[in-house]
């Protein structure tokens, strides 16, 4: 593991060196604008600013996983099954989130957890996790093109989806491919969108629920005493198949949540990252996990459990729905539906925009890590790893799958797929925190001297590392039930399993790496690094900008 360079020769090296250099890993370095922490900011430009990260921290994560994901999770759990799922993962993720944030406040590098498994945990590690990652974007940006035309579909199925997903899949390689401000905008545009969806959603439902709809029908609780709030889960009779209906909701939620932790991801194209990356990291929690159980709760009174246009486990053909689109159309609000959909097909297409960013920007890291081929290292004259964006793009085409399953169907497989690709993740993502923490504890380092401390410390890591872990063993347990065998189930709840294990002790044994000693980690050096450079005081709050609750 290369170390980075002394105070003496952070003076003598400036910003072409670096980029000759570029095999150098985190080299410090000075540029036209002051001093830079690492090599890497040299190439990548931080194009992110503050309202853009918070943004993206609080609304990239909402998309099909609320909108049409949700209606699974209703289905199979029932209004309250939903509604505690959705909670406890929501609790759960927290943990994930806060101990990158830590991690990244201190050693903001693109790549995020990929980059600081190599420092804290084992370079088998972060190649492991990193290509992990990698598999990861590649299932995941094909599902949120897959749901964006299930969406289309509501609309009619008179055009054939390979020339949605064709159409889908471009625009999202020219938002990737020309400068990051402008995925920044677009992101941010979205978000406001999803936003102001939500809000308007949570308040129809409230009406409706209260009698203020067409129909003045008083909705209540009805759906909660029938056909109920929990549903008989693959039809097995009393506490236990409403407790299986439960448990099988966790998925759901998990998929909703995925990429919550992707805050770190393009750190070196965040200003400021160590104060803007622990800002977002605080509010998004709760934003989100307000913006997600409150809406489940809402939909959950409105549309039944057993209700047959429901997106369900076994959902075939292509028009499929959102179950806000659902409630709306059963409480005869005709043109508010068209509305929902128009948004969470900006929701679908925006997610998928937000993986191919975070991918690329992880395979990049893998590739200036020596991880990954060289080549994807390569960035434009606008500082995109241009490269990296295309080899990801090229993985949308697996959405024509669709085309002979049926998009409700395929958008299922490649949800599982990803809900356990980000247990794996969000284990990982644990488990090198508790070694960064323990390191610090062994060489006598106080917390005190990190640019951010998160709370409840080491002990959410530690619970993230047992509950997703029963989650990730528990993920396809219906295959073990009788005369209940799926293959395709089977395989995509625990094949994530032996790609991580063959990945990480194939690199141990192709390499001979071995585990980081917790006394030799460098975390003293990036302290020093981090007190040697420190950021720019934030510009003060003032007028009506003090009212703005979202990114100030």
């Amino acid at each position: 593991m290369a170390v980075p360079f002394s105070t003496e020769d952070e003076k003598n090296f400036n910003k072409e060196a670096a980029k000759e250099n570029y095999d150098i890993e985190n080299v410090p370095v000075y540029d036209d604008e002051g001093p830079v922490e690492f090599a890497e900011k040299a190439e990548l430009r931080r194009g992110l600013e503050q309202r853009h990260i918070q943004m993206i921290a609080l609304a990239g994560t909402i998309g099909t996983g609320l909108f049409l994901g949700s209606g699974k999770a209703i289905a199979r759990g029932g209004p309250l099954g939903a509604f505690l799922g959705y909670l406890i993962i929501g609790l759960l993720v927290t943990a994930p989130v806060l101990s990158i944030a830590e991690m990244s406040a201190l050693v903001p590098l693109s790549g995020g957890i990929i980059r600081h498994a190599e420092y804290f945990f084992d370079p088998a590690m972060s190649f492991a996790n990193g290509w992990n990652q990698i598999y990861s974007s590649m299932v995941s940006l094909p599902a949120e093109i897959v749901a964006a035309a299930v969406v289309v579909d509501f609309w009619g199925d008179s055009v054939n989806n390979a020339v949605w997903i064709t159409i889908f899949g471009l625009l999202l390689v020219a938002s990737n491919i020309f400068l990051v401000r402008i995925y920044g905008e677009l992101e941010f545009a979205f978000a406001l969108l999803k936003i102001m969806l939500v809000v308007g959603l949570n308040l129809m439902a409230l009406v409706l629920v209260c009698g203020g709809g067409p129909n003045h029908e008083v909705y209540g609780f009805k759906y909660w005493q029938n056909p109920g709030p929990f549903v008989q889960y693959l039809g097995i009779q009393g506490s236990l198949g409403q407790f299986l209906g439960f448990w099988t909701t966790l998925s759901n939620a998990v998929y909703a949540y995925s990429g919550v932790e992707g805050i770190s991801v393009a750190a070196a194209e965040t200003q400021s990252p160590r104060r803007n990356i622990p800002i977002a990291a605080k509010r998004i929690f709760w934003r989100v996990l307000i913006f997600y159980v409150l809406s489940i709760f809402f939909v959950g009174l409105l549309v039944p459990s057993d209700d047959d246009d429901l997106l369900s486990s076994t959902g075939a053909g292509t028009a499929a729905q959102s179950p806000f689109v659902i409630a709306a159309t059963s409480a005869g609000i005709k043109v508010v539906p068209s509305i929902i959909n128009a948004v969470v097909l900006t929701s679908a297409w925006s997610s998928g925009n937000s993986g191919l960013l975070g991918g690329s920007r992880i395979l990049y890291g893998l590739a200036i890590e020596g991880r990954g081929p060289k080549f994807f290292s390569r960035v434009n004259r606008f500082g995109i790893p241009w490269i990296a964006v295309l080899f990801l793009s090229v993985w949308v085409c697996l959405g024509f799958m669709s085309l002979s399953n049926g998009a409700a169907t395929v958008f299922g497989w490649l949800q599982d797929l990803v809900s356990v690709s980000a247990l794996v993740n969000w284990i990982i993502i644990c488990v090198v925190y508790l070694r960064f923490f323990y390191a610090m504890k062994k060489q006598g380092i106080s917390r005190d001297r990190l640019p951010w401390k998160a709370p409840l410390q080491p002990y959410a890591a530690w619970v993230g590392v047992f509950a997703f872990n029963l989650l990730l063993l528990t993920g396809g347990y219906t295959t073990f039930i009788k005369r209940n065998w799926d293959t395709e189930t089977f395989v995509s709840s625990y094949i994530n399993i032996p790609i991580i294990l063959i990945l990480y002790f194939g690199y141990k044994w192709a390499t001979g790496s071995k585990l980081v000693p917790l006394d030799t980690a460098p975390i003293m050096r990036f302290i020093e690094i981090a007190e040697q450079n420190p950021e720019p005081p934030p510009k003060p709050v003032t007028g009506l900008r003090r009212l703005n609750i979202l990114w100030s």
